[in-house]
């Protein structure tokens, strides 16, 4: 019997997924009975990197603008689908849960012909349409804010985060963390996320910032995304400033156990943010399915866990984090509101009710 997780395209997809696999495997299931499936692009190194089988099949998402290759979507939908059912009926797939996103839906329709239980999950405080569409096949959507648009009878869980965060202990990481950056403990440290590939903008509107800067005495872990890397080193940073520049972080726990302060954008690290209690400086982007960023970013924002910098607004990056660090408590007070959503036990809360699905 085996468990098919499809889950494939950014991060904010593939690594809940991977974590549901942890969890699994935390729970006493086999890795040989984990199956993901997805497409070519970060999924194809990320699943089998960690010694899960993964299916590769041919996907194609569809365009928002008027576009002539949605008209290959159905076709590659039917094939795809026909792929994932073969492929359950040779491996005896007992269970499927799709992470949103473009793979979810043939995986649904596989799930449904062959008469398999399946459920989705929903990284964002706005449902995505693969998610909208699929929850009528769905045995349970799992959602990972109190109120999610477009699935308003999912059971709030929240977003699945890697195992390394689940008992997260900053007091533990921080002495180690600050080491392994050369860093001091005495000085400020602000964290900078754009995904894991970046974000141009938020990486302009940093280095920026740092060459000007007149604040406090201040720390800057940067994780630039690697294509960034060479650009942002050539940068110089004013006085008082320490600039550590990484293209990426395998152990992002580290990364958060440093940091005082976050400024990223809104997508995956939300669940990461609430799981570690890190106040942030929230940058949503406006890609994706119905600009899901800005309304994880507001739920942030309103229970006092995150300030929302919008895009337009990045010039403005150094008076905010100067106001945020010279606020008296105004990071401990975030903190606390960061812990009060966090739900750590998303993966396995998700991975459990598979389990129980099935045996």
């Amino acid at each position: 019997m085996t468990f098919l997780i499809a889950a494939a395209g950014t991060g904010g997809h593939v690594f809940p997924g991977l974590s549901v696999g942890e969890a699994l495997l935390d729970l006493g299931v086999g890795s040989d009975e984990i199956v993901y499936v997805g497409g070519d692009r970060l999924e194809s190194t990320i699943y089998p990197g960690h010694g899960f089988r993964f299916l590769q099949i041919e996907l194609a998402g569809l365009k928002r603008s008027l576009s002539m290759s949605n008209a290959r979507i159905p076709a590659v939908m039917i094939r795809a689908r026909r792929r994932i059912s073969e492929e359950m009926a040779k491996l005896g797939t007992g269970v499927v849960l799709g992470m949103g996103g473009y793979v979810t839906i043939p995986a649904a329709l596989a799930a449904r012909r062959k008469r398999v239980p399946f459920f989705n999950a929903e990284q964002n405080a706005e449902a995505g349409l693969a998610n909208k569409v699929t929850a009528r096949w769905a045995r349970e959507s799992f959602v990972s804010f109190p109120r999610t648009g477009g699935l308003p009878g999912g059971r709030w869980v929240g977003n699945p985060v890697r195992k390394a965060f689940w008992s997260f202990d900053r007091a533990r990481l921080r002495p180690h963390g600050l080491e392994d950056y050369g860093l001091s403990a005495d000085t400020i440290v602000v964290g900078v996320f754009g995904g894991s590939l970046g974000a141009s903008s938020i990486n302009e509107a940093v280095a920026t910032m740092l060459e000007t800067w007149d604040g406090p005495p201040l720390q800057v872990v940067h994780l630039t995304g690697p294509t960034h890397l060479e650009t942002m080193s050539t940068r110089t940073p004013g006085a008082g400033v320490v600039w550590r520049r990484i293209g990426f972080e395998e152990s992002m726990e580290r990364f958060y156990a440093v940091s005082d302060v976050v400024v990223s954008r809104a997508g995956g690290a939300v669940a990461e943010l609430t799981a570690t209690g890190t106040p942030a400086i929230l940058v949503p982007g406006r890609f994706g399915s119905g600009g899901h960023q800005s309304g994880n970013a507001r739920v942030l924002e309103e229970t006092g866990a995150a300030l929302v910098l919008e895009q337009e607004e990045l010039a403005g990056l150094g008076s905010v984090l100067t106001s945020l660090l010279t606020g008296s408590r105004l990071l401990a007070t975030m903190s606390a509101a960061t812990r009060a959503i966090a739900k750590p036990e998303a993966a396995r809360t998700i991975a459990r009710t598979m389990i129980e699905t099935i045996r």
